[in-house]
């Protein structure tokens, strides 16, 4: 899983651009609970009323209240308070760390006062007269005190606040202070600043989405391009290990998992710890005393996710190996549709495809039901925790230790925590299966090519092509197979004369032309073009000698201009019309309305086989290469076109070297060598009234094809 961490590199500074937009949202997202607690607490049930200093109070009030403080907390008031013309106490500073000493300063000497005032029974002129007298003296007044603040105990920080708030709300009162202007601003201010952190929050949020997109979409393409640049790397070897569905899969299917994961992991993965780790510190300094509801929380958020992990993670790799399968047995499907309609076979081919299909879904449907438990199973721990915290709270709430407001914030930091183990969760549920999506696309990145350049190449050596080649002892074997493919093969062919190599079926025929343009390599002996080993040059270089025509038409999605002009950019419309004229396809392209222009669809299924084959040739003709290799390329041909055709190209080709892989003696009859294969080895080489003469296997394919009058002929030509 490490790997979709890695897929980030390319974007650190977009990613370093989150992670700071993340901090912002969850900073803002952090803040909001706190303002609801203080427009509760102390908005709503202290009147606006924030702190317990005054910020402003009569001489008398202050006379009075430095009876019960001493001598440290005088000196820490007095130099913040100044008299005004009308004998007020004016608080003049807006210091937090000043205005918390202030608040413990004046708490219980408010409490005190506001309880002697309550009870009656004595009353605060007396006191003075007592202390005038010296019937009482200062320190045995700060010993009341001192005894009334033990029997509160536990509460009595927040009961001292709460009753010390009443006081100064009875000192505002007494001032014609307005009350409820007091409360109202003090409500619409933290409405205001709450609006404006939900709008920073807002656009933070939007700006994460906007770039985790866009750095998810980076990765996608870089992924895309990638594999595909390996891909086209691959020899026939690698095709075949991976198989063509599965390789399709890996590009479109697994990448798109990893896409997906890359923009939750940006938007959850690195925003659940923030938000996680701000609401456990912004709880430990709620003071509630309930930070063990949390711990019990994550525990049971944890248990959850093991077990569905441990249920769901062995399916994942299941799945996408079961997509690979439905996208086999669907490619199969739809490319066979002729042959599956001309035997019947289609309620075969239905339970087939039903029965990939079902196992897909079996899978799928697991893997949902443990996503389907994981919901309900989150809502129960998140809704039970706030049960609890609601019921401990009130107790706190009943005893005078908690607020109603310190509560509230408490439910939701805890909401937040949860949430963050929430959306770990929901991506752990996804991570897996990306990271085996990971690991498909790595095994293809990673896989080295077994055809490849060596080190040093040779092409400066091959200036002058003339387009000699030879095959040099050659022996082949398929990758995993236990026998030669090709054994000994040796035969030189020459530019300006024709190759033809002949046999039955399976013999070995399309597999030496392949071993040409390196689709794979030889397993021992050496394929040469003017005397240098193919091995030693770069593959460019030695398919830019060769003009190929596949035994299997293809045709590319375009036009017959594009396709026939696929060699290369620099072949000019006469060459083209040229090409098309040798290949006899001219006929039909001037048939159709745009010409050239023509559109080709994806795989040539809008023209015949034939049509395909010559256009198949006109694009190897357009290249004007020193090497034809014709891999059983006029099969699709009727006579008369093939030797049309071939009059045409002995012309066009005369100073060429042409391979051809022929299943019809007619189309080879004149061919100046002809190499007869059986079993993968060289049965007999000659033209072909030698071979009458020399070979047994060639006189019984020609006797197959040819009347006694085509045989003579071809010995008197």
């Amino acid at each position: 899983m490490l790997k979709i961490f890695r897929y980030l590199k390319n974007s650190k500074a977009m990613v370093l651009t989150i992670i700071l937009l993340l901090v912002i949202q969850a900073s803002c997202e952090l803040s909001l609970p706190q303002y609801t607690s203080n427009i509760v607490d102390n908005g709503i049930q202290q009147g606006g009323i924030e702190r317990v200093t005054p910020t402003q109070m009569r001489g008398e009030t202050y006379e009075n209240l430095t009876l019960f403080m001493t001598d440290d907390e005088i000196k820490t008031v007095e130099p913040y308070y100044s008299e005004d013309e009308d004998g007020n106490y004016v608080l003049n500073t807006k210091d937090k760390e000043v205005l918390d000493k202030t608040d413990s300063a004046f708490g219980m000497p408010m409490l005190i006062l506001s309880s002697m005032e309550e009870s009656g029974q004595m009353d605060i002129n007396q006191v003075k007269q007592a202390l005038d007298a010296g019937m009482v003296s200062k320190e045995d007044m700060i010993e009341q005190r001192n005894q009334v603040e033990a029997s509160f105990g536990d509460m009595s920080e927040s009961i001292v606040k709460q009753r010390a708030i009443l006081f100064v709300k009875e000192e505002y009162q007494a001032m014609g202070v307005d009350l409820d202007a007091l409360q109202m601003n003090y409500l619409k201010s933290r409405g205001i600043q709450m609006v404006g952190l939900t709008i920073v929050m807002m656009v933070a949020a939007i700006l994460v989405s906007l770039f985790a997109a866009k750095v998810a979409a980076g990765v996608g393409r870089d992924l895309r391009k990638n594999v595909f640049s390996k891909v086209v790397s691959f020899s026939n070897a690698e095709m075949d290990k991976f198989s063509t569905a599965s390789l399709i899969t890996r590009s479109t299917n697994d990448i798109q998992q990893i896409q997906m994961v890359e923009v939750m992991m940006l938007r959850m993965v690195f925003y659940a710890p923030i938000i996680g780790i701000g609401g456990v510190l912004k709880v430990i300094n709620t003071k509630t005393g309930m930070s063990w509801i949390i711990v019990v929380a994550v525990a049971a958020i944890m248990a959850l996710v093991l077990v569905l992990m441990a249920l769901a993670m062995p399916k994942f790799k299941k799945m996408q190996d079961l997509v690979d399968k439905l996208n086999l047995v669907s490619r199969e499907i739809l490319t066979g549709i002729p042959v599956i309609r001309a035997f019947s076979r289609e309620k075969h081919e239905e339970a087939r495809f039903d029965e990939a299909n079902t196992n897909l879904m079996k899978t799928q449907l697991f893997t949902n039901r443990v996503m389907t438990v994981m919901m309900p199973a989150m809502m129960l721990i998140m809704n039970g925790i706030t049960v609890l915290i609601v019921w401990n709270g009130g107790h706190g709430i009943d005893q005078g230790n908690l607020q109603v407001g310190d509560m509230m914030a408490f439910i939701t930091y805890t909401m937040q925590i949860v949430m963050a183990f929430l959306m770990l969760t929901m991506i752990s549920i996804m991570l897996p299966r990306a990271g085996v999506a990971a690991d498909r696309i790595e095994e293809v990145v990673t896989t080295e090519p077994s055809i490849h350049d060596a080190k040093t190449v040779r092409d400066a050596e091959l200036n002058d092509i003339k387009g000699y080649v030879e095959f040099k002892d050659v022996c082949f074997r398929y990758p995993g197979a236990n026998e030669d493919a090709l054994e000994h093969i040796s035969f030189r062919a020459e530019p300006g004369k024709t190759t033809a190599i002949i046999g039955s079926t399976g013999c070995g025929k399309s597999t030496l032309v392949h071993l040409i343009p390196r689709f794979y390599d030889v397993t021992s002996g050496a394929i040469t073009i003017d005397d240098i080993d193919i091995r030693e040059l770069s593959m460019n270089k030695v398919r830019s000698i060769l003009g190929f025509v596949p035994q299997k038409g293809i045709l590319f999605s375009g036009t017959i201009a594009s396709n026939i002009k696929f060699g290369g950019d620099w072949i000019t419309d006469e060459n083209m019309e040229n090409a098309a004229a040798v290949a006899q396809a001219t006929e039909f392209i001037e048939a159709k309305k745009d010409l050239y222009q023509s559109a080709i669809s994806q795989g040539g299924t809008n023209v015949s086989g034939g049509q395909k084959q010559r256009l198949s040739i006109a694009r190897a003709v357009a290249k004007n290469p020193k090497v034809f290799l014709f891999d059983d390329s006029f099969s699709a041909l009727d006579y008369k076109t093939d030797i049309a055709l071939r009059s045409a190209l002995k012309d066009k080709v005369a100073d060429a070297t042409v391979l051809i892989v022929a299943q019809r003696i007619s189309t080879i009859l004149h061919a100046d060598q002809i190499i007869v294969l059986e079993d993968g080895r060289v049965a007999g080489i000659g033209t072909h009234d030698e071979l009458m003469k020399s070979c047994e296997s060639y006189q019984e394919i020609a006797k197959s094809q040819l009347s006694e009058a085509e045989l003579e002929g071809g010995r008197a030509s």
